[in-house]
């Protein structure tokens, strides 16, 4: 299929497609083509789109300082060092 025609993706959609046509200077329907294949998980071109956990990237800075607190004392097991085990 070379050709779609595609109805109802929104205004929030269509500004997402124009930004991406202004920014990387290509037709409107290169930037739709991108955008869907991007979604679709085939040729992603951006940089860190392939970098292991880049979908936290939304939460960095997101936590209280009770949530570290929290988060700290779970974890704190975890950073205890058997002297033992490292002679």
């Amino acid at each position: 299929m070379n050709q779609l025609t595609i109805r109802g993706f929104g205004d929030d959609l269509q500004h997402e497609i124009e930004a991406l046509a202004r920014e990387r200077g290509i037709s409107l329907n290169r930037a739709a083509v991108l955008l869907i294949r991007r979604g679709a998980g085939l040729d992603d071109d951006r940089p860190h789109a392939k970098v292991i956990g880049d979908s936290l990237d939304d939460f960095i800075g997101s936590w209280t300082a009770e949530d570290e607190a929290e988060f700290l004392g779970g974890i704190e097991a975890m950073e205890q060092i058997d002297d033992k085990l490292w002679r």
